[in-house]
């Protein structure tokens, strides 16, 4: 049984949080191995990034990290008060202590501007959600990272990605990666979810 911890803050997007509900619930029902995603947040009650409100199934104040194989993140909108919790120190903290303890880290969109912040994607391959004024490109590079304009970017145990249409391939590149690959091919069948697309893979969100 493999265990992930799903880290929430305030002003996170649906999408990228139900792809990993949703594709780890189900490599927990038709996979090789059982699966636990445990939710968790610093607010019991939080409002999305476009207004639907949730509650929260656990406190981080109450879990003990070190039962967790794999952390999850998914990424939020700034006006609905996403940076508030996902670049303070108990959030970037929970970050620290996946990465010091060697553990898989798998983020979305502009989650990976926690990564970088909590200071874990120093000299790391890793991309964020990128537009031609490249705010949040600088913001990955002036901690240290090294910015790929890919979909999708694996460096050692740190998964970053792009925007939400890439919440699913995460999901599943977190599970191939905890899993083995055949399980997670297996659960994509499954979904009837379409094989990763190469070329969307690594096509350049703002052309050079």
């Amino acid at each position: 049984m493999k265990k992930i911890l799903m880290l929430v803050a305030n002003g996170v997007e649906p999408m990228e949080m139900a792809a990993f509900t949703d594709v780890l619930g189900w490599a927990n029902l038709v996979g090789s191995e059982k699966i636990v995603l445990t939710d968790a947040g610093f607010h019991r009650n939080i409002k999305t990034t476009f207004g639907l409100n949730l509650t929260l199934n656990n406190l981080i104040e109450n879990i003990n990290l070190n039962e967790f194989d794999a952390l999850a993140i998914p990424g939020g909108f700034e006006p609905a008060g996403f940076y508030e919790d996902a670049l303070s120190e108990p959030f970037l903290d929970v970050i620290r202590y996946f990465h010091h303890h060697n553990k898989l880290i798998a983020s979305v969109c502009v989650s990976s501007l926690a990564l970088a912040a909590a200071g874990v994607l120093v000299g790391k391959k890793a991309t964020v959600y990128h537009q031609k004024n490249g705010i949040r490109k600088q913001q990955l590079e002036g901690n240290g990272a090294i910015f790929v304009d890919k979909a999708m970017v694996c460096d050692d145990n740190k998964i970053t990605s792009t925007g939400p249409g890439t919440a699913v391939e995460v999901a599943f590149s977190l599970l191939a990666r905890v899993t083995g690959k055949s399980n997670a091919e297996n659960v994509r069948q499954k979904m009837r979810i379409a094989p990763l697309n190469e070329k969307w893979l690594s096509t350049a969100q703002v052309p050079i």
